[in-house]
């Protein structure tokens, strides 16, 4: 990824839009976090990833709790006067949420925390800190993960993404990336509204374990926006909720399937060479150390582990290049070869559209 700002006159009046020709050392004035949940079964996470966002050092100037088609959380919620609660206008998942939150939000920052998260007191100092560059386009950070029950001898920490977290072969220092994870990401709002937003056939709906929304965006920003970096910054840390639910194989195994059902689709729209890149290196050469190392330590099932989610995944990517996760055969004559290039993003891509109330403090 190039992470120097092109001299091309045109690109630069892009980047100009998007950052609202800021100088190097000053920061985005207004900051929004969106956090999303669909259901009352996780008050209790809920209430703790809003808790620490009551408690940073530096307040959001606005939090944003998206309801996703669950009239009785948004009840319960009215009882915290100090949020901003809207209830999702797009079809159920988390893709459709997100985008009723970008809508929504006022902050020149987006900030996204899952409803099973809980940020760090300076979370969003940090975040907010990778942006004196205006050729940032979004700031994430690392995802550490709180295992409720304990993590299982055979569940490995190479597939911590399978809950959601970062991983042993993650970006660890400060740097340019191709992606975030998504219970930690942010992003400049007139980028992802000039995006179109999170596409709604990518992403989780209610408990199903389908995903890449945010990992397809992120490859969209940058396409859209030559000279533009997404960074990860180590400093803003969340930590993640692991229920019990998710320790098991059966939980371990569908999200390996289904995460290559779903880069198939990221790779429809933005071409295999962007939807694998990290995947490619995380292949060859994490995965292989990593079982090695199980052997060597004589810990057997959490080496077949490494090898069946490896297995899994690469199944679920040919499935998917044949089917989308639906299980319908995929339009070819909408194929993207690049992002951003999509015929039919229109339809795929959730509808953001900007308001009164951008760039100005809420």
């Amino acid at each position: 990824m190039n992470t120097r700002r092109t001299e091309n006159p045109t690109d630069t009046r892009q980047a100009e839009a998007v950052t609202g020709s800021r100088s190097h050392e000053e920061t985005p004035a207004t900051l929004s976090v969106v956090v999303c949940s669909y259901t009352l079964d996780r008050w209790d996470d809920l209430t703790a990833a809003l808790d620490s966002l009551a408690a940073q050092r530096r307040r959001p100037d606005e939090t944003v709790v998206v309801v996703d088609h669950c009239p009785a959380l948004t009840a319960r919620l009215a009882a915290r006067p100090e949020l901003r609660v809207v209830e999702s206008t797009e079809p159920p998942g988390v893709s459709g949420a997100r985008n009723t939150g970008v809508r929504e939000a006022r902050g020149e920052v987006l900030a996204f925390l899952d409803d099973d998260a809980v940020a760090r007191p300076d979370w969003t100092e940090a975040l907010l800190d990778g942006y004196r560059d205006p050729a940032v386009l979004g700031v994430g950070g690392r995802v550490d993960s709180w295992w409720e029950t304990g993590r299982p001898g055979w569940f490995p920490p190479e597939y911590d993404w399978v809950v959601g977290c970062s991983y042993p072969g993650a970006p660890e220092d400060t740097g340019a990336v191709r992606n975030f994870i998504g219970a930690n990401m942010s992003f400049r709002r007139a980028a992802v509204v000039a995006a179109g937003g999170f596409r709604s056939d990518l992403g989780r709906i209610g408990t199903s374990p389908f995903g890449c929304e945010e990992t397809e965006l992120c490859v969209r920003l940058t396409a859209l926006n030559p000279g533009g970096v997404l960074r990860h910054q180590p400093a803003a840390v969340v930590r993640q909720h692991v229920p019990p639910a998710r320790t098991g194989w059966r939980y371990f195994s569908s999200r390996c399937w289904a995460e290559g059902r779903s880069k198939a689709v990221v790779a429809r729209h933005v071409g295999a060479r962007s939807a694998l890149s990290s995947e490619r290196r995380y292949v060859r050469r994490t995965l292989p150390l990593a079982v090695l190392r199980a052997v060597r330590q004589g810990r057997l099932r959490a080496a077949g582990a490494l090898g069946a989610g490896a297995c899994l995944a690469a199944a679920g990517y040919a499935t998917g290049r044949l089917h989308g996760p639906d299980g319908a055969l995929p339009d070819t004559s909408a194929t993207a070869t690049g992002a951003g290039t999509d015929t039919g993003a229109g339809a795929a891509v959730g509808t953001v559209a900007p308001d009164a109330g951008a760039g100005t403090r809420p």
